[in-house]
């Protein structure tokens, strides 16, 4: 017989050597795996196996809150298989003695893993037995789960004495919660959902339904099975389906916390780090970032075990007190709080976090997050964020993303350009695309990151230029075994980078790839991104909306592609497109601010906002701010015209964006919706109010345009429009209802967004020389709820006389107010002069026919909006120096990082 030995150690544990299936300090040693020797000769059993008992170390740690591991194993192989120079010598090794057996199965059990257990619990097993099928066959996974979550569950078999918590003979039990009855699946936790059903199967055709109860047990009916969703958002029992994935929260932290602090947090910056449970422990004191030696030496000082109990108000004092280990006060300095628990003692600490002059930024991880967070933030003025369990969600990684200084200087701050994550079957890829666009490239990291195997997946990744990084170019943390980072030298080559990456793990498992960059120089603005919900907190059945600002500098970006992303507790994301185009909730036109209504509620609770930016070269370009103090061309002074200087009109060229194509990702934070009935929504929400109803004749007919607005505000499809017109605009604003409706049995409502277009001839009206019709439109959805009504536009004939005009008007001619376009014409159109005529309250009671006055845009106009509280009798003026922060990152068990930054000329610097 010859012995093949493997060592398998695990991060953040001090490896100490031990004895023949003993324990020392943590570390299981001389377990003996024997292979039968009735088995033919298949390396392939030798490799899985040393993949099993790795992982499964490391399965084991974090299940027992770093208890126990695997440390040394040794694989007995059967004397006829070929040898081989790593091949050693039994010793005292023998296949009767062995731990752990594979040989082919009996006939009872097939490929099921199993432990031959003696006596009752507590009392250890015989040996566990494995069969060759079930070491080699990947499609099994599916059935038992992975192989190391297998070898745990029936390790604690051997080892504890412990049993299985489902039950075959028994399989439901009657529940009674607070006098409430159901039937329950033998499971534990209880908080697993899924589905009771029956399978019938005739041949290789099946078909189920649901199980229906017996009347005799009051259980569910023979043969009744219950099926798991897959995955799981709760913590399950090993020892009842060890297949289940689940949410690993402790890890997720580390992985954000590293990103963190290794990409996010900019150079000067001083961090201190604090967990907390029960109590709150110091682990780093303040220190300066100066190098990327500290930023790993601070990421020693993550956790990675969560242990039981929340008290916010000792993680926050702690907070404090790392900070004024170097400061007198704690004026400018920000903590980031991260909580996945409830604590009912917030309120002691209120009053003391609203005087501290720190700035507290929250991170609610989870459904069972503090729902008194919000304070903190709301009276510090910090950051929300929300971070759901969902296995596939980047939402810690990006809310840690969305913490920077504030400090103004954006050439110093990180800019996310991506962040995707996915489920990936075995051996198969994710794919996919970054744009690294001229404005940024400089300090530019691929970090890539999966939940499951300890190995990294195949990893490929190619500049514009060819070049590939492969995953030997990837760093992997001796810290984080599922982190791999990859920082490219000097500045990035520019336009589109493609990874590929390949799940190499024995089973289905999340891969997420997570981008950033700086700015590539200090004389170009990157392009940025701020994304928000236009409130915190919402009352059903208001809706929200979401914003999107994107911009180069203080310039806006047109054209682009934004997709917001709303995930929420319960429910999937979804995934809506925010648009540019003044219609609906977006108040003005290429402004680059993009919006969208939102009202897709699911229940109460948290919900958080991620956006997705993309441009591509035809679309791009700069626009000019819509909103503008009025430039005024000169005064009339005594009589004598006095010019100002021509106002200064860049070209088109000057504002066309020399971008290129563009990636961003964006966090918007976290809200929290109130009131949703649990009983189901009924249609709440009729469409949006029309916008940008314009007019016009064209001969003897009208013509109109508008954007179509939706179903559900501006989501879906109306059923039908209501167009109203008078010769009268009071007439029509204020009783729309009576007003002569047109005929739109033609008109079929064209889904959100779309460009309408309607042309008909008005009916019992006279047109001739200096006719003015006003309209304005309904749309109606399909459960009868009628839209706001439009802007009110008009369409005036007016045909001036044939001999010339004098070179000067007179004021009762033609007065015109500037429109929303651009630049008017050199000339006036002879036929035509379309009008949209505002829905102010305050409207002259009649309107001379020589006078033709143009819309205002949408807002309300500035002297209306300022309060008259005695402005004027003096203005206080606070000045208050810029600086670069920042703070402290506190976990639940987990982190705190504290950071104060020091200004370039040496001086410390304040933020408010």
């Amino acid at each position: 017989m010859r012995v093949f030995k493997s060592l398998v150690l695990l991060f953040l544990v001090p490896v100490v050597r031990g004895s023949r299936v003993q324990l020392k300090n943590g570390g299981y040693e001389d377990i003996v795996i024997a292979i039968n020797p009735e088995l033919p000769e298949d390396h392939n059993i030798i490799r899985n196996i040393q993949d099993m008992v790795k992982e499964a170390s490391t399965y084991l740690f974090n299940a027992t809150k770093q208890r126990f591991f695997f440390k040394a194993v040794k694989i007995i192989i059967p004397l006829h298989w070929l040898p081989k120079p790593e091949y050693l010598s039994v010793k005292t090794e023998s296949y009767d003695k062995a731990d752990v057996i594979v040989a082919n199965p009996f006939l009872k059990y097939g490929d099921d893993p199993y432990t031959l257990q003696y006596g009752g619990c507590g009392e250890k097993g015989r040996y566990i037995h494995f069969t060759p099928n079930f070491l080699l066959n990947d499609t099994l996974h599916n059935i038992y789960g992975s192989r190391a979550k297998v070898f745990v569950h029936e390790w604690a078999h051997l080892r504890w004495g412990v049993f299985d918590e489902y039950n075959y003979d028994a399989p439901f039990y009657l529940s009674v919660n607070s006098g409430k009855k159901t039937v329950e699946a033998t499971s534990c936790s209880t908080d697993i959902t899924g589905k009771y059903i029956v399978q019938s199967c005739t041949g290789n055709s099946c078909t189920t339904r649901e199980c229906e109860y017996d009347q005799q047990t009051k259980l569910y009916e023979a043969g009744c099975k219950f099926v798991p969703e897959k995955p799981q958002n709760v913590p399950a029992s090993i020892m009842y389906m060890q297949s289940l994935s689940s949410y690993n929260r402790i890890n997720r932290l580390y992985q954000a916390a590293e990103i963190f602090l290794l990409q996010i947090i900019e150079m000067d910056s001083w961090v201190g780090i604090v967990t907390f449970n029960f109590t709150a422990q110091i682990t780093c004191n303040l220190q300066q970032i100066v190098n990327e030696t500290v930023r790993h030496d601070l990421i020693k000082c993550l956790s990675t075990s969560a242990r039981g109990g929340t008290n916010i108000c000792a993680g926050v004092r702690k907070g404090f007190e790392v900070i004024k280990q170097k400061y007198s006060n704690l004026d400018g300095s920000e903590i980031v709080l991260l909580t996945d628990g409830e604590d009912r003692g917030m309120n002691i600490c209120l009053t003391e976090v609203k005087n501290s002059g720190s700035i507290i930024h929250t991170v609610a991880l989870g459904p069972n997050a503090a729902p008194q967070l919000e304070q903190f933030t709301n009276m510090t003025g910090g950051l929300k964020f929300y971070a759901t369990d969902t296995v596939d969600s980047n939402g810690l990684i990006d809310a840690f993303s969305g913490i920077s200084s504030g400090s103004g200087n954006i050439s110093e701050q990180p800019i996310q350009l991506e962040s995707t994550a996915q489920s990936v079957a075995v051996k198969q890829w994710m794919n996919g695309t970054v744009t690294i666009d001229s404005t940024v490239g400089k300090d530019t990291f691929f970090v890539v990151t999966w939940n499951q195997s300890t190995s990294p997946p195949d990893i490929l990744l190619r500049d514009p230029k060819g070049k590939e990084y492969r995953t030997s170019n990837f760093t992997v943390s001796d810290l984080n075994l599922r982190t791999a980072r990859l920082n490219i030298a000097g500045t990035a080559e520019v336009r589109d980078w493609f990874y590929t990456i390949k799940n190499n793990h024995t089973e289905s498992q999340v891969i997420s790839m997570i981008v950033t960059s700086r700015a590539a120089s200090l004389a170009v603005p990157p392009v940025t991104v701020k994304a928000h919900m236009n409130k915190d907190t919402n009352n059903f059945p208001n809706p929200m909306v979401i914003y999107a600002e994107v911009n180069q500098g203080f310039l806006p970006v047109l054209g682009a592609t934004v997709m917001a992303t709303v995930e929420q507790e319960t429910g999937s994301a979804v995934e809506l497109r925010l648009l540019d185009d003044g219609s609906g909730v977006d108040i003005i036109k290429n402004d680059g601010i993009y919006s969208k209504y939102f009202t897709s509620f699911k229940g109460n609770g948290r919900y958080n906002l991620k956006v997705h930016i993309q441009g591509r070269n035809q679309t791009v370009r700069l626009g000019r701010r819509q909103s503008r103090a009025l430039y005024v061309p000169g005064y009339l002074e005594n009589g004598e015209i006095k010019m100002n200087a021509p106002r200064p009109e860049p070209s088109n060229e000057e504002i066309q964006a020399n971008l290129g194509s563009f990636n961003r990702v964006a966090t918007g934070g976290s809200f929290v919706v109130k009131n949703v009935p649990s009983g189901g929504i009924t249609d709440m929400f009729p469409p949006c109010k029309i916008t940008n109803v314009e007019a016009q004749f064209e001969e003897d007919k009208i013509h109109l345009s508008w954007t179509a607005p939706g179903n559900n505000l501006d989501e879906g499809q109306a059923d039908r429009y209501i167009i109203k017109m008078s010769e009268s605009l009071l007439d029509l604003r204020n009783t729309f209802e009576n007003a002569t409706s047109v005929n739109t049995s033609s008109l079929v409502p064209k889904p959100a967004g779309t460009k309408e277009s309607f042309q008909f001839k008005p009916e019992n009206v006279t047109i001739e020389n200096g006719t003015i019709i006003y309209f304005a439109i309904c749309a109606v959805d399909n459960a009868s709820l009628t839209s706001e009504v439009s802007n009110i536009v008009q369409a005036a004939l007016f045909v001036p006389p044939k001999e010339s005009l004098p070179d000067t008007l007179p004021t009762e001619v033609i007065t015109n107010s500037v429109p929303k376009q651009e630049s008017l014409p050199d000339t006036i159109p002879t036929e035509v002069i379309t009008n949209s005529v505002p829905t102010q309250e305050s409207l002259p009671d009649t309107i001379p026919t020589e006078v033709i006055t143009n819309s205002v845009p949408k807002q309300g106009s500035l002297s209306d909006m300022l309060p008259n509280d005695g402005i004027n009798d003096g203005i206080n003026v606070s000045i208050i120096v810029t600086g670069s922060v920042i703070a402290v990152l506190i976990a639940v068990s987990i982190t705190i990082c504290i950071l104060h930054k020091k200004n370039r000329k040496g001086g410390y610097e304040l933020r408010m």
